[in-house]
């Protein structure tokens, strides 16, 4: 009687099934690159909150939409430059 071993999957193998999970759970990736400013924001936003990464960009996409549902985007928009953020 033979055995079978199963083949261990490579890392990129083992990234796309991820990918293919996450998609089927109706989750989206976003790709992009922060300014300086911005990725001082992230850093700390991080150490203070001990967030990852999608649950900080998620926060962030939420937050931005409840400003513009409340006709707030403006303000917003106003304090970050402002603030040089």
């Amino acid at each position: 009687m033979k055995v079978e071993k199963k083949r261990a999957m490579t890392n990129a193998e083992k990234q796309k099934k991820y990918r293919e999970r996450q998609k089927a759970q109706g989750k989206k990736e976003m790709r992009g690159y922060l300014s300086e400013e911005a990725l001082a924001c992230y850093e700390l936003i991080a150490q203070q909150t001990k967030w990852s990464d999608s649950v900080i960009l998620s926060n962030a996409v939420r937050l931005t939409y409840a400003a513009y549902k409340n006709g707030q985007i403006g303000l917003l928009n106003s304090w970050l430059k402002e603030h040089k953020l």
